[in-house]
């Protein structure tokens, strides 16, 4: 898994320095093969077209990170809210009979296990989200054998309306952070514009003679940091960039607590 995170990480980093220098050499390249055939190039509009790409660059930029760091926000967000629905229906399983009481509080303390477990090695991503389907489902048939029991009950409504908003934070949670992407189509205007940007400038560095490789990795690195943090908050099954989970440790802790003292 290590590796396999090592090999991610470097392609998220040199495909877009790559995306930089690659249409920059080429520009520059022809921008020299231009300058030797045509004596008078200052009439040529290049600057006018390379501010005017980057301009649209810088936009596009903007607009991409906007879409991510909302998205790490909300993960955040319902993170929070996952934790305070879990803890309300921990308490609110007291309300209930036994054995649904006791067998509810032992799912949820699985449940939270779950959650931290994962935030260690997201390779078992998939086993985790099979087993807490299973305990939702197995929570939910508990509501439902209650609820055929006393339909007016207050306590019990109270545990079912928890139980419902445990499975809808769940199904927003892993939707949110990992089935919602930024839209292939952003992705291709965002490579389409870098590359002619890019191709302009090496294409203005070369009929002007002021262009170096120094300047041209410069402005590679810069380009694919900020491509390297919006794919990162883009998909936190990477591990880059997950919202921080303390929050579901004080409560996995809390919770085990709790189990402790009413064995005792």
């Amino acid at each position: 898994m290590k590796m396999i995170t090592l090999i991610q990480m470097a392609g998220m980093f040199l495909v877009p320095l790559l995306a930089v220098l690659i249409p920059i050499y080429i520009g520059q390249r022809y921008g020299m093969h231009r300058s030797k055939k045509t004596e008078d190039m200052q009439h040529t509009p290049v600057g006018t077209v390379v501010g005017s790409t980057f301009g649209l660059l810088a936009f596009m930029l903007a607009f991409t990170f906007q879409i991510v760091t909302n998205r790490y926000d909300t993960r955040k967000e319902l993170l929070v809210d996952e934790v305070t629905n879990i803890r309300t229906t921990y308490l609110r399983a007291g309300l209930i009979p036994q054995p649904y009481s006791r067998e509810s509080r032992k799912l949820l303390v699985e449940y939270v296990d779950l959650r931290v477990d994962l935030s260690g090695d997201l390779s078992q991503l998939g086993s985790v989200k099979a087993r807490s389907l299973q305990i939702l489902d197995t929570l939910w048939k508990y509501s439902e054998k209650l609820g055929e029991l006393d339909r007016s009950s207050e306590n019990y409504a109270l545990f079912i309306s928890s139980v419902n908003d445990l499975v809808e934070n769940y199904n927003q949670r892993i939707t949110m952070a990992f089935e919602f992407r930024i839209p292939v189509v952003i992705l291709w205007a965002l490579v389409i514009i870098t590359f002619f940007s890019m191709l302009a400038l090496g294409y203005q560095f070369g009929i002007s003679g002021r262009g170096s490789f120094r300047i041209n990795l410069i402005l590679g690195i810069v380009f694919a940091v900020v491509m390297f943090l919006i794919i990162a908050l883009d998909r936190p099954e990477t591990g880059l960039a997950q919202v921080n989970q303390k929050p579901m440790f004080t409560l996995q802790h809390q919770l085990h607590s709790m189990q402790t003292s009413k064995s005792h």
